[in-house]
């Protein structure tokens, strides 16, 4: 199992909310069939902050983070989410996804590319534009 992809939060919230495109879903669903989803730590905190509708939710949520891989804050992703702070005007969170793809050569999958465009190194899929 080769890991390409890493999930920004909003692309693992349209995949549980099964709200992908065809197009899309056919990619994401192409991706599944080699690789488990790939997190950021700030992926996870945010989808465990995020108010699920009902107990079921809440354990597909639960199930859908225990079938990933995180990618913990290590030293290497603190220095270059640090290198990206001070070149590029991004909120903390999406500073350490981006690092995060960056330090593991992996490419980011997001409906926000406009929030991480211009940043060297990273590597960008808008799935809804499949």
């Amino acid at each position: 199992m080769g890991l390409k992809y890493l999930w920004d939060t909003n692309t693992a919230i349209y995949y549980l909310q099964q709200q992908f495109p065809p197009n899309a879903e056919k990619f994401i669903d192409a991706i599944l069939q080699t690789d488990s989803p790939v997190i950021s730590a700030i992926t996870e905190i945010e989808l465990l902050c995020w108010k699920t509708v009902n107990e079921n939710d809440l354990q597909t949520l639960h199930n859908f983070i225990g079938d990933t891989t995180v990618i913990e804050l290590e030293l290497g992703i603190k220095f270059r989410t640090a290198e990206i702070r001070k070149a590029h005007k991004l909120k903390l969170p999406d500073a350490i996804i981006a690092a995060s793809a960056i330090v593991y050569n992996l490419s980011l999958i997001t409906r926000n590319t406009s929030d991480f465009k211009n940043i060297e190194g990273l590597k960008l899929i808008n799935p809804f534009e499949m």
